[in-house]
């Protein structure tokens, strides 16, 4: 005991020294009390039979059968504003989903029990004043820190505030999670080399602790990091829950110095709860009961062994150990737990009276909010979307394609026809593979920033859409410009024009679908597969390569983006009574274009149709793409 109270002893001098040092972190907004009574969590499972010759009783042919394992085996809990509660326990305790649950990030299709803040269920105000730190630090490689923290300043506090005084906001967390010496570098990811580990974490707190959180959920704070590394973030974390916060953290392994630094444990055992309370207290708890370590050790160790069903001191196997642990908990610690929850009912009704009265309205209007991800998206694509190399791809092609059709008589009819088909090909292949990878790469941040409310999900679709555009209207324009020249196409003004807006519709049109493509299908692989199918099923009915085209088939041309295309690019050069040099009866003569076997199939007229065809789909598969990602189960 001698020892245990040492440790409280020390870390209450720390708390006292850094009580100075805490002072410069805001103090929390609204105090709140998090408590969570008989929290279960069910997953559906299919239970196969061994044989597909076992019977079930009765004689019928034994079947899938739909199974619920339980992950989560109502537990119970309490964490008070400056309390640091560490939720630990082996892999697949369900430390994680216990997180997640009471963030509420975790649906509630099969939870089941209460979840109260200030004995209110979660509610969009909650949402706000809310921290979740994810795990996997999920933030945009080729920002800086700096931009980093100011972007989701910009986002996350409220229109009251100037964007003058949300920035200095910014550095000052900066200064306060001791970032200063790497606030200009990027953040980095898995093939861009970055800041450190330890550096992200504190980034991703900061990002949180802009919003000056109340309550503050972590997974896995330390995962990766050194013991130093680990220590000094686990120390920021308790300066904040000095300043009137609730800290929620699940963690692994800890070392001792990390461990006593906590309020409150909660050890998991396979979903059980098999201990709540103090941490100083831990090891005392577990001796009363016949579990003592044999050697000096690190207590979430000793935990750790005893959550697994291993114990030195108990001849007994594990499944016997992890019994007695949750029998024990049940008779000794559970009905102490609940009762601190009764007591804590009266209190946080009269601490949070009319607290709760916040609307549902964002902290920004939905124009600043595109503003703002506009600016970001921007910002972090910029080295990609303007690549010397891409750029470099599209002129080589360029002149190439230039040099292929180098001024292309009208006697070569089916050369310059060639040009026209192949203008509507590479320019509506290409921006439906671009499209693909727009939204399957940012789903994570999507979900994140979508759960915390930080903005519509409108706001980012028109943002991550219309960011894009510079390039992708920029390069095909040149393209054209350089070949049609070369080409030797119709010098006029409006010849020139329209073939432009054609392979500009056909450039929106074509990114819309690949728009719609990656929303719906995640998978990045799945999406280009059937990107594949069809665009390539579009171009074979466009009507250049088959002319025949089977009647039960012909209805794919008229939702092929590539036949409207190139009707409009024929169009562009080409009108009724227009004519070519063509042999007859063995004899020079002149041809109508229109009768030219593969101009025929698609012909010269309804051009307004075509594109209004066009526009059509540029409407719908972006409405596609939208509905895509309402799939994701955020709000609008």
């Amino acid at each position: 005991m001698t020892v245990h109270a040492d440790v409280d002893l020390h870390y209450q001098h720390v708390d006292a020294a850094a009580s100075s040092a805490s002072s410069i972190f805001l103090k929390a907004v609204r105090p709140v009390t998090l408590k969570f009574e008989d929290v279960v969590y069910k997953i559906k499972t299919e239970v196969k039979n061994k044989s597909s010759k076992e019977k079930v009783a009765g004689g019928a042919p034994a079947e899938s059968s739909p199974h619920h394992k339980m992950i989560l085996k109502g537990v119970t809990g309490i964490v008070r504003p400056g309390e640091m509660l560490a939720m630990l326990g082996p892999s697949g305790s369900g430390k994680t989903t216990l997180l997640t649950a009471l963030g509420g990030r975790l649906g509630h299709t099969h939870l089941t029990g209460s979840i109260t803040f200030n004995n209110r269920p979660m509610s969009n105000s909650i949402k706000r004043t809310m921290g979740f730190v994810t795990q996997d630090d999920v933030m945009y490689p080729h920002l800086t820190v700096t931009e980093t923290l100011v972007f989701t300043a910009l986002l996350r506090l409220p229109k009251t505030l100037t964007k003058q005084e949300k920035v200095m906001h910014a550095n000052t967390v900066i200064e306060q999670l001791g970032l200063m010496h790497c606030k200009d570098r990027i953040i980095g990811g898995q093939f861009l080399r970055g800041i450190s580990g330890g550096e992200r974490k504190r980034t991703s707190i900061g990002q949180e602790m802009l919003i000056n959180p109340s309550l503050l959920f972590l997974d896995e704070p330390t995962s990766g990091l050194d013991s130093t590394n680990a220590q000094r973030i686990v120390g920021k974390l308790r300066e904040l829950a000095n300043g009137g916060r609730t800290i929620v953290m699940s963690i692994h392994q800890p070392s001792s110095r990390v461990f006593y630094m906590f309020h409150k444990v909660l050890l998991l055992s396979e979903g059980d709860c098999v201990y709540f309370g103090k941490g100083s207290e831990a090891t005392d708890y577990f001796s009363s009961i016949g579990h003592s370590p044999l050697v000096p050790m690190n207590p979430s160790d000793f935990l750790l062994d005893l959550a697994n069903g291993i114990s030195g001191d108990v001849a007994q196997n594990q499944s016997e150990v992890k019994q007695n642990l949750v029998t024990a908990y049940k008779t000794n610690l559970a009905d102490k737990v609940k009762a601190e929850l009764q007591i804590a009912c009266t209190e946080s009704r009269q601490e949070s009276g009319g607290h709760d009265k916040q609307t549902g309205q964002w902290t920004i209007s939905w124009w600043q909010q595109f503003s703002v991800l506009l600016q970001r998206g921007v910002k972090e694509r910029r080295y990609e979307s303007f690549s010397g190399l891409k750029i470099m791809q599209v002129l080589v092609i360029s002149l190439v394609t230039g040099l292929l059709w180098w001024r292309t008589d009208i006697a070569h009819l089916q050369d310059k026809v060639g040009l026209l088909f192949f203008y509507s090909v590479i320019w509506g292949l290409y921006p439906v593979y671009q499209a693909i990878f727009t939204f399957p790469p940012e789903r994570k941040m999507l979900e994140k920033e979508r759960a915390s409310r930080t903005y519509r999900l409108s706001s980012y679709f028109m943002a991550r859409t219309i960011g894009d555009l510079p390039m992708e209207l920029v390069l095909p324009s040149f393209f054209l410009i350089i070949t049609y020249w070369m080409a030797g196409l119709k010098h006029s003004a409006s010849n020139f024009f329209h073939s432009l807006f054609t392979l500009l519709l056909n450039v929106l049109v074509s990114q819309g679908l690949g728009l719609a493509i990656g929303a719906f299908v995640m998978n990045q692989r799945s999406a280009t597969t059937l990107a594949s199918v069809i665009t390539l099923t579009f171009l074979l009915v466009g009507g250049f390569y088959v002319q025949h085209v089977p009647s039960f088939m012909v209805w794919i041309r008229y939702i092929s983006i590539s036949f409207y295309a190139y009707k409009l690019m024929l169009g562009s050069q080409f009108k009724h009574g227009d004519t070519y040099p063509c042999t007859i009866m063995n004899s020079p003569g002149e041809c109508r274009v229109e009768d030219f076997s593969t101009v025929k199939i698609v012909g010269l007229d309804n051009q307004i149709w075509a594109a209004g065809a066009l526009i059509i789909m540029l409407v719908g598969y972006r409405l596609l793409a939208y509905a895509g990602l309402l799939r994701l189960g955020v709000p609008k």
